[in-house]
């Protein structure tokens, strides 16, 4: 088995511990030999022999059953010259206890072993068998002192071991928190690319197609017979600035477009946009006339109580197929937008008779896909393809159980016309 770690946070370091223990030994020793003297044997010798047992519990912690066999030879060599305890006898429980606590198990068990054999030697030598039961009680004093020195320090290496897992959960917890904080910015900036795409987009294509149109017809007016050179003038300056609005806007777009892709790499979350609901379909869709687009809205069934997602996603669905028939579908398109709420659901359906759509000509989109995670997330589902008869469909299913309770979600920025 391994040792188990030493939780230290908060605490001095387990080498200073070690260091302070060993001086205060040695002071006490020193102090003995001064006050109560070294008896029988030379001082030096004395000395010697202390400090054998004492200076390697410096090491208890890293190499407890060689500290343990250093302490258990210089009992030996004391038991030899001495027929009597010294104060640095106080080494072998700590020995114990340190292999106990901070040792495997094999070094547990042999440092015990060593200390129990260590106690019948220093009984035997102590008492000189003069008397049995003077032996045998001081051989069961001492080797409950190494039993009990053992089982206060296996308590500790299992407290320690609590306190090692323990510390391994928070560290675990806090890399857990770490990455739902990541995924939260994740999230967070996929809902700022799907409502840049929403929003601003949508505006840049309606320029783009007034720039287009406005354009066309000043050629137009260009090509006919000569009238006031003024004229002519004012529209061929007119002609020139609508090019260059019409080039800056597909310029904007497309980066528009690559920067929602670079949001777009880290996922999805939060709402940043105005909000929009379907209630203000009427002025999207005059936005489509005036780019001279046919385009019809009828909404049916109860829309008041829709929750504020599902109002916004079936703006956002409706808004999102507009801005592609611009793009796709052609000058002179007809376009239904059917909104039908019943109990269980609400339906949106987009429909043109213009051609099948491709791909943009300014960037990469990711209308549909945004439109498809908008409502999946909602629990509903989301069809974009071409029509049997012709033209584009956009059909989008969204489960709209009515709000519990309170008033129908108003946004005072929000105006109907």
């Amino acid at each position: 088995m391994t040792r188990p770690a030493l939780p230290d946070a908060g605490r001095a370091s387990p080498g200073t511990v070690d260091a302070v223990l060993v001086g205060v030994l040695l002071t006490f020793l020193i102090g003995f030999a001064v006050v109560v003297g070294t008896r029988s044997i030379n001082p030096w010798t004395w000395m010697f022999i202390g400090a054998v047992q004492i200076v390697p519990l410096l090491w208890r912690r890293q190499a407890p059953l060689l500290v343990a066999g250093i302490i258990a030879a210089g009992c030996l060599l004391q038991l030899s010259v001495m027929t009597e305890s010294h104060p640095a006898n106080l080494a072998v429980p700590i020995a114990v206890f340190s292999a106990a606590a901070h040792g495997t198990r094999t070094e547990s068990a042999a440092t015990v072993a060593l200390g129990l054999v260590g106690a019948l030697l220093a009984a035997m030598r102590w008492t000189a068998w003069s008397n049995s039961v003077i032996f045998l009680g001081l051989l069961g004093i001492l080797s409950m002192i190494v039993i009990l020195s053992w089982l206060t320090g296996d308590v500790t290496r299992r407290r320690l071991i609590v306190q090692s897992r323990a510390a391994d959960q928070q560290a675990a917890l806090a890399r857990d928190e770490a990455q739902r904080s990541r995924l939260a910015v994740q999230d967070e900036r996929a809902a700022i690319a799907r409502e840049m795409h929403d929003v601003v987009a949508h505006s840049l294509a309606v320029v783009v197609v007034q720039a287009d149109g406005a354009l066309y017809a000043a050629r137009t007016a260009l090509d006919q017979p000569p009238q006031v050179e003024a004229d002519r003038a004012a529209l061929e300056q007119a002609a020139t600035t609508l090019e260059t609005l019409a080039e800056t806007a597909r310029s904007s777009l497309a980066e528009t477009r690559r920067l929602v892709g670079v949001l777009r790499e880290e996922g999805a979350g939060a709402e940043y946009a105005p909000f929009q609901g379907l209630a203000d379909l009427d002025r999207l869709a005059d936005g489509m006339r005036d780019s001279g687009r046919e385009i019809q809205v009828a909404m049916r069934g109860r829309i008041d109580d829709l929750s504020r997602e599902v109002d916004q996603a079936a703006y956002r669905v409706v808004q999102e197929s507009l801005t592609n028939v611009l793009k796709h579908a052609g000058p002179s398109v007809r376009v239904d937008v059917d909104v039908l709420r019943t109990p269980a659901v609400l339906l949106v359906r987009v429909t043109d008779n213009g051609p099948t759509q491709g791909s943009s000509p300014d960037g990469t989109g990711h209308g549909i896909l945004g439109m498809t995670e908008r409502i999946e997330v909602l629990g509903g589902s989301l069809h974009a393809g071409p029509r049997p008869q012709g033209g584009w469909e956009v059909v989008a299913t969204i489960p709209a159980a009515p709000t519990p309770a309170g008033p129908p979600h108003t946004d005072p920025s929000r105006s109907r016309p």
